[in-house]
C-alpha cells in the first residue's frame, strides 16, 4: 500500500550543517582568522566586497561540507543559518571565490602560504618530524593554464598538473605543497621546495628524517640533504650500474622468511661525491605471492628487489621498516582527492589554481587538527567520516530571552557526546599539545 505524506513548504531558515557549531568554536580557538588578517590577502574594490578572511573561511566550510568543485560553494549562499554560525550575514557566490583567487600572483603565493604554514606549525608541540615528499597527478578535463600532457597512469594523454607536496607523518598533515605544470619530471625544483619547507614553512621544527620515492632520487636533492646534515631514507632507481652490482650479489641476509637483504656502498659517477649506503630487499615470490617490489632481471622470474639509499646507521631491516610506514601518505592524497576536492577545483589562471590548491592543504591541516584535538575516539577518521558523524546534524537559530540561540536536532542520548566535544574544544588552547605516543 503506498502512502505518502502531503508536502508543504517553510520559511524557516534551517542547515543540514548544524554541527559545523563545532568547527566555528575550534577556528576561535586556533586563532586564525586573526593570523589570516596579517598576511598580504587581495582585497576587493567594491564598497560592498566581502572581508578576504571570510572569502577564505567560507572556501573552507564549502569543502567540509562536501564541494568539490567551485559551483558547489555557490549553494551554501542560501544556508541562512550556517552563515549566521560563523557570524556572517551571507556566503559569497561562485564569481566571489574565481575573482578573489584571480588575485594571486607568484610573488603573493610566496608570501603568504609559507607564512601561514610557518604559523600553524608553531602553534603545534610535536617534536622532532618525520617529512615525507611525494607527487601525485591531478588530471584537467580543459586546457587551463599549467596543464600538459605528462606522466598520468590512469588517463594517459590526458593534460595534467603535477603537484609537489611534503606531508608530516607524526601529525598526518601537509606541510608544503607546490603546484606544478603537467609535464615536469617528480624531481623538478624539488631541491628549492625543501628549501623553502625547512627554512619557512617548518622553520624552528626539527625535522628527523626525510622519506621519498624513487622519483626523488637525484644526485641534487641527496647532496642538498647531506648539506643540511638531514637524515634520509630515499627509494633508488634501478639504474643499469645499481643493476649490475645487485646482480651479483652473494651471502644475502635473511630476515624472514621469503625476505633478504644486503648492503653495499655505490660510488656515483662524480668523484666529488663520496659513496653512499645502498640497501637491496630481495622478495622471493614464491613464498611471498604479494611481495611488493620490482622485477630486475629476467632470468630471476620468482625475486622481486627494492632499492634504497641512506644516510642513517640503522640495521637493514630497520631501514626498511622505517620506509615502508611512509605509505601513509598516499592515504593522505587519496583523502585530498576524495574529500576535499584536491584535482576539482580549477581555474583558467595557474597561479589562481595554485592559490586554492594550497588553500585546500590548509583546510585538510585544520581539520586534522579538529579531529586529534576534539575527537580522541576518532582521530583518524576521513572528512566523510566526520561529515556523517558529527557535522551532518540539523539546526536552525531562534531567539531565546533576548538572545540568539542554535538549536540542534539530536536524540536525548546523543546529546552528552556532543556536549563532551563541546567542553574539549573550550578547553583547547595553542600550542595544542600533539601526542604521538
Amino acid at each position: 500500500m503506498k502512502v505518502n505524506l502531503p508536502i508543504e513548504y517553510s520559511d524557516k531558515p534551517v542547515t543540514p550543517f548544524g554541527g559545523m557549531a563545532l568547527m566555528k568554536r575550534f577556528l576561535d580557538q586556533t586563532g586564525i582568522r586573526e593570523q589570516l588578517r596579517t598576511l598580504d590577502l587581495p582585497e576587493g574594490g567594491s564598497n560592498r566586497a566581502y572581508d578576504p578572511v571570510q572569502v577564505i573561511e567560507s572556501f573552507w566550510l564549502g569543502i567540509w561540507t562536501g564541494a568539490s568543485r567551485y559551483i558547489h560553494c555557490d549553494w551554501l549562499r542560501h544556508d541562512q543559518t550556517l552563515a549566521a554560525i560563523f557570524g556572517y550575514e551571507t556566503l559569497p557566490s561562485q564569481s566571489t571565490y574565481s575573482r578573489f583567487f584571480g588575485k594571486f600572483t607568484q610573488a603573493r603565493n610566496t608570501a603568504v602560504f609559507p607564512a601561514l604554514q610557518k604559523w600553524f606549525f608553531e602553534q603545534i608541540n610535536v617534536g622532532a618530524v618525520t617529512v615525507d615528499f611525494d607527487s601525485t597527478v591531478l588530471t584537467r578535463e580543459g586546457s587551463q593554464e599549467g596543464s600538459a600532457k605528462g606522466y598520468n597512469p590512469n588517463r594517459k594523454g590526458r593534460n595534467s598538473h603535477h603537484p609537489l607536496m611534503a606531508f608530516v607523518s607524526q601529525t598526518r598533515m601537509v606541510a608544503n605543497a607546490w603546484l606544478r605544470p603537467g609535464n615536469t619530471a617528480a624531481c623538478s625544483n624539488c631541491v628549492e621546495f625543501m628549501r623553502e619547507t625547512f627554512d619557512e614553512a617548518l622553520v624552528g621544527v626539527k625535522v628527523g628524517l626525510v622519506r621519498a620515492d624513487s622519483g626523488f632520487y637525484t644526485n641534487d636533492i641527496l647532496g642538498a640533504l647531506e648539506k643540511r646534515s638531514t637524515p634520509y631514507i630515499i627509494a633508488a632507481k634501478a639504474y643499469a650500474n645499481l643493476k649490475n652490482e645487485v646482480y651479483g650479489m652473494k651471502d644475502w641476509v635473511e630476515v624472514c622468511p621469503g625476505i633478504a637483504v644486503k648492503e653495499w656502498r655505490h660510488q656515483p659517477i662524480d668523484p666529488k661525491v663520496k659513496a653512499r649506503r645502498h640497501i637491496v630487499v630481495r622478495k622471493e615470490t614464491s613464498r611471498r605471492p604479494q611481495a611488493a617490489g620490482k622485477l630486475l632481471f629476467e632470468d630471476l622470474p620468482d625475486y622481486r628487489f627494492s632499492l634504497y639509499v641512506t644516510n642513517l646507521d640503522l640495521p637493514l631491516d630497520q631501514i626498511w621498516n622505517i620506509y615502508n610506514s611512509r605509505a601513509d601518505c598516499e592515504n593522505r592524497i587519496r583523502e585530498l582527492k576524495q574529500d576535499f576536492g584536491l584535482d576539482a577545483f580549477c581555474l583558467q589562471d595557474f597561479w589562481a589554481t595554485e592559490a586554492s590548491f594550497r588553500f585546500i592543504m590548509v583546510a585538510y591541516n585544520l581539520m586534522s587538527l579538529f579531529r586529534h584535538c576534539a575527537l580522541n575516539s576518532h582521530n583518524t577518521a576521513t572528512l566523510a567520516t566526520l561529515r556523517a558523524y558529527c557535522f551532518a546534524i540539523g539546526g536552525w537559530v531562534s531567539q531565546h530571552a533576548r538572545k540568539r540561540v542554535l538549536k540542534l536536532s539530536l536524540p536525548r542520548p546523543k546529546r552528552p557526546w556532543m556536549d563532551d566535544i563541546f567542553l574539549q574544544i573550550e578547553g583547547q588552547r595553542s600550542p595544542f599539545a600533539y601526542s604521538i605516543a
